[in-house]
């Protein structure tokens, strides 16, 4: 299933207490089990005045069906297209560095 990334205007949402985001979080996890299996909440992170929240779902509809239940805006949602981390870099030097020894016949 697609990855997506959503955003969420919420002002004030980085002065957010601990039990206010355990609130917002046990809302998020009711709309959840009502949509059912076809969505996953993997995690979200709360900045000054947004939430990035990062889901699996078949498709934006779903997402969107989500936002509705919970009350949450769903502002802006974007398909993850590719995932890169440190990792990237140095599997594509390694595979660099491959491609250079098999041209010089060291192996």
């Amino acid at each position: 299933m697609p990855k997506y990334v959503i955003e969420r205007n919420m002002p004030g949402a980085g002065a957010l207490s601990p039990d206010d985001l355990a609130v917002i979080s046990e809302r998020s996890c009711r709309a959840l089990e009502e949509i059912g299996s076809q969505i996953q909440w993997v995690e979200s992170f709360v900045t000054a005045d947004k939430v990035y929240s990062v889901y699996i779902a078949r498709d934006q509809r779903l997402i969107r069906e989500h936002a509705y239940l919970s009350g949450f805006p769903a502002d802006t949602i974007n398909e993850v297209k590719a995932v890169i981390d440190p990792s990237t870099a140095r599997d594509a030097r390694r595979a660099e560095e491959h491609d250079v020894s098999k041209e010089s016949g060291i192996y």
